[in-house]
């Protein structure tokens, strides 16, 4: 069924875009890492996209943030074309981008000071964050004080607190041990049901993708990257991520999914060998 939904129906659109690097290999000059790709995520959706190690996942996140420019194609950000930072965009990091030298409380103020907050006010909003992400008595703690999961949750704060329009999640709890990760994902869904913003969120990890989303995305493996599959996440919602995958519409869900992305991450595991060799 077509697509009725209007340009400012979308939060981010990434129109027909391409990336092509310049290649190391003297014997092949460029190298497509993205190709003739279409992806849009309305304003309030959660959409995960998925595929093999490094199929370009990263890339499109970094196009959408306006880290990266594409080759060809265009980016749209409520409609309008843009160029340069996304400024109604946060970005979370696989690694955290905390500052040692700062405690977790300054972290997430530094943000808003950059965008002229008043101290005093920053200072306030910084520790309402903290306390909406559990931390609200570690805010005098520097990074290497902090456990894996709370600087996941600062990380979280602190991309918060500039209210973003658009989240873009690039693989944030893929070092975390599992029961962190489970915690973590009930957390951001819950911090995301309150404000419903648009989000992108970057996945290996298919029983996260779908635990999570609204939408997800199957992208293939490289070189020349692009959409195969698109799977609408029926699961009701409010969901808690260790219940929600024993539900048979979850398994149903699964078994679709994989199908498209298992040929598609033995050819990237294919590849990967290749390099190594």
């Amino acid at each position: 069924m077509a697509d009725t939904a209007c340009a400012t129906d979308y939060a981010l659109e990434l129109l027909n875009v391409s990336c092509v690097f310049k290649a190391r290999d003297a014997a092949e000059s460029r190298y497509t890492a993205v190709a003739n790709t279409t992806l849009r995520i309305r304003a309030g959706e959660f959409v995960s996209v998925v595929g093999p190690t490094g199929c370009g996942k990263s890339t499109l996140l970094n196009i959408g943030a306006g880290l990266l420019a594409p080759s060809s194609g265009e980016v749209r950000v409520f409609g309008q074309p843009f160029q340069g930072i996304n400024t109604r965009a946060g970005y979370m990091f696989q690694t955290d981008a905390l500052m040692p030298w700062r405690t977790a409380l300054d972290n997430v103020m530094l943000g808003l000071q950059y965008r002229g907050v008043p101290e005093l006010a920053a200072r306030a909003q910084a520790k309402g964050w903290l306390q909406r992400v559990g931390l609200s008595e570690f805010g005098n703690r520097y990074p290497h004080q902090l456990s894996g999961g709370m600087r996941k949750r600062t990380a979280l704060a602190q991309v918060l607190a500039l209210d973003p329009d658009i989240i873009l999640m690039d693989e944030p709890f893929s070092a975390l041990d599992i029961q962190t990760r489970q915690l973590m994902e009930d957390e951001v869904l819950e911090l995301w049901a309150a404000k419903k913003k648009a989000v992108l969120f970057i996945t290996h990890d298919l029983d996260e993708a779908i635990a999570m989303s609204d939408r997800v995305v199957v992208l293939s493996a490289g070189p020349a990257t692009h959409p195969i599959g698109e799977f609408v996440i029926d699961l009701p919602r409010p969901r808690q991520v260790a219940e929600v995958r024993t539900q048979p519409r979850f398994i149903e869900l699964h078994t679709q999914i994989w199908g498209v992305l298992r040929d598609e991450v033995l050819k990237g595991y294919a590849q990967q060998l290749k390099k190594v060799a």
